[in-house]
């Protein structure tokens, strides 16, 4: 029987995103750098609510979301575990996707006036911190 493994993440309460999109993204990056391996059980619903110290509502809904998207399985009468890796999103949802995202990231940066050698450093940094797991 597999135990449940801690999900270690905090909540930010001066973060402009929804509670619910902070414990989705948490657990996606858990999961994409390897912290979190297929088959790994997550805490419940109320565990995890009540580590957070938020509503049961707001961990279900995000369970459910990594459920719909193939992050996590559920297991009748077991809990939820990460699910097998596999390719959740298309090609061109993908590539929305990092647009989108590098069009927030460059919003945020060109201002601080840092040169694109440092910005490509920064991010190279960060690659690493994030990371580490998934290095060959």
């Amino acid at each position: 029987m597999a135990r449940t493994t801690p999900l270690l993440i905090q909540i930010a309460t001066g973060d402009v995103r929804p509670i619910v999109k902070q414990i989705t993204d948490a657990v996606r990056m858990k999961i994409a750098t390897g912290e979190l391996t297929q088959g790994d059980q997550l805490p419940s619903v109320r565990g995890l609510a009540q580590q957070l110290s938020i509503n049961p509502n707001t961990v279900s809904k995000a369970y459910a979301e990594l459920t719909t998207e193939g992050w996590l399985e559920s297991r009748q009468g077991l809990g939820l575990y990460v699910a097998k890796p596999r390719q959740r999103l298309s090609q061109s949802e993908r590539a929305r996707r990092f647009d989108e995202s590098m069009d927030r990231f460059m919003h945020d940066v060109i201002p601080l006036d840092y040169s694109l050698e440092d910005i490509q450093d920064g991010i190279a940094r960060a690659f690493e911190f994030h990371m580490p797991r998934k290095r060959a």
